[in-house]
């Protein structure tokens, strides 16, 4: 309101700017000429545009959210996809896989002690890093096609904030009933009563925490074994560390802070922007036909004036993070659908089309503001950005499993001695050593031949061989899932020169696998 102090005659007042608290407030440009002499005057230069809001604190105190029950096709999907990833996350290290005698039977493990991943029937050695890193590229990738095509909908249903948030809504409606009971409770005086609803939710929460924090220390290590020693106190410290840890972010951001972490905290809602155009799936309140708004027996009364928004707010009340669709596309809408659901029933229930919050894409709703035919789902997923991204995605998968359908599971890496290069022996040869590191990427043990080729004359024996027995080829045998390194040494013909040749290894059984890698031989120079 203006500033009742401002004495001046009203032919000198300029009533286009509002003085609130002392400081001087326009939509137009303003100087100290045209404000209260004792304001502080926020200057707005004639080439700036109109300023709608000027906000005096840069953060705002959180406002509960409590969202109302509702059913439909979303809130249906929405509970699919959180019982399928909530059940992929708790049982999954719980599966068996029989690889073996020589291998654990986690069907998902990390084994960070032996720097092993296993996926099924999938084993992942450090080397093979890569396969990880394109599996994250697919997931970027999938990201970016998901966001194009249907928005945010990863945010909306399969998010783990998400998920857990959802959790612990369900929780709150078990607890303390639905939206305007727990608004009654949020605002009663703290009693008995509430204490004890209070605590009995609240530990719920911990309860949940507590066993994500479980699940998620069983993937590195054998989960049977892991809940023995762990309710013994006889697990490692780290796991009581990470337990904790988990439980008291999971309790934290799924249970109290919940939307906050969506607007405020996660960089994706700034990011997909870039992802999207006006071709892309968006939950989406269509103006033209909802407005102006009005109830229904305004409507009955002035069927002209009114629009089919009879402003219940129902697609309000049942939004997880508590946003009014019909402002228009914001950063707290994570495309969950749950207020199309809500208006479709109202819409049925006052006999109106459905559709009045809708998934459309801004191009669509433009033609069909102006009566035009909107566009097919499947023509307006299937489009040059989201088949780029689908052709990209697919084609670092094939890849992959082409990388994992041909990889060898025998490798060898050779390190020369460098002081001494050589050693002259009393006979007059020349003898080389060498450190050779076999791998053998099966769960089961193998026997190996390992052979110089392109060094004439050359022998060969190993640090549990005797030169007495030293010839070409040697044997033996890698542990299941193991590097073995063999200290060899490599004697040739007094007069023979420097020269590369090769170490080739064999394994000696069905799979015939081999492993070539080129070195060098070093010989005194001739004089």
């Amino acid at each position: 309101m203006n500033n009742p102090e401002d004495s001046r005659p009203p032919g000198e007042r300029d009533w286009s700017v509002v003085v609130e608290d002392g400081i001087a407030k326009s939509n137009q440009p303003v100087s100290s000429a045209v404000a209260d002499p004792s304001a502080t005057t926020r200057r707005h230069e004639p080439h700036e545009p109109a300023r709608v809001h000027l906000p005096e604190r840069l953060y705002e105190p959180r406002k509960a959210v409590h969202n109302k029950r509702i059913d439909g096709p979303f809130r249906r999907f929405k509970w699919l996809v959180m019982l399928v990833t909530l059940g992929i996350y708790y049982v999954t290290p719980w599966i068996r896989w029989d690889r073996g005698p020589y291998a654990p039977d986690q069907a998902v493990l990390v084994d960070l002690a032996n720097r092993r991943f296993y996926m099924f029937s999938i084993e992942i050695w450090p080397h093979e890093f890569y396969f990880v890193a394109g599996l994250l590229i697919m997931a970027g990738i999938g990201l970016f096609l998901v966001t194009s095509a249907v928005g945010r909908a990863w945010c909306g249903y399969a998010c783990p904030q998400t998920v857990w948030t959802d959790l612990f809504q369900h929780v709150d409606r078990f607890v303390d009933g639905d939206r305007n009971a727990r608004i009654r409770l949020d605002a009663a005086p703290w009693t008995w009563g509430k204490v004890a609803r209070r605590a009995f939710k609240w530990s719920i929460y911990l309860f949940i925490g507590f066993w994500t924090g479980g699940a998620w220390i069983m993937y590195f290590a054998d989960a049977p074994t892991l809940v023995r020693d762990f309710w013994r106190g006889e697990a490692a410290p780290v796991a009581y560390i990470t337990v904790a840890v988990l439980t008291l972010t999971t309790v934290t951001l799924g249970g109290f802070m919940r939307e906050q972490v969506c607007i405020y905290m996660c960089p994706w809602p700034r990011i997909q922007t870039a992802m999207m155009d006006e071709k892309s799936l968006l939950v989406t309140y269509k103006d033209w036909r909802g407005e102006p708004r009005g109830s229904v027996k305004k409507a009955a009364k002035s069927p002209d004036q009114f629009g089919d928004c009879i402003d219940c707010t129902q697609c309000v009340q049942v939004c997880p993070t508590g946003i009014d669709i019909r402002e228009g596309p914001q950063i707290g809408c994570i495309t969950c659908g749950l207020c199309i659901d809500a208006c479709d029933r109202v819409m049925d229930d006052i006999g109106r089309p459905r559709g009045l919050i809708d998934y459309a894409t801004l191009e669509d709703c433009e033609r069909e503001a102006t009566g035009g035919a909107v566009k097919s789902p499947w023509r307006t997923l299937l489009r040059p950005r989201t088949i780029a991204y689908s052709m990209i995605w697919a084609g670092i998968g094939g890849a992959l499993l082409f990388a994992l359908g041909t990889r060898s599971h025998t490798e060898l890496t050779i390190a020369p001695d460098r002081n001494p290069p050589f050693m002259l022996m009393s006979d007059g040869s020349v003898r080389n050593s060498y450190t050779l590191k076999i791998r053998n990427m099966e769960s089961r043990p193998r026997a190996m031949e390992i052979a110089v080729e392109g060094l004439p004359g050359a022998l060969m024996w190993t640090d549990t061989i005797n030169r007495d027995e030293a010839s070409a080829t040697q044997r033996v045998t890698v542990p299941a899932d193991l590097v073995r390194a063999v200290r060899a040494y490599v004697a040739v013909p007094a007069g023979t020169a420097a020269q590369q040749f090769e170490f080739r290894i064999t394994s000696l059984d069905e799979q015939r696998e081999t492993d070539v890698v080129e070195t060098r031989f070093d010989a005194p120079e001739d004089e």
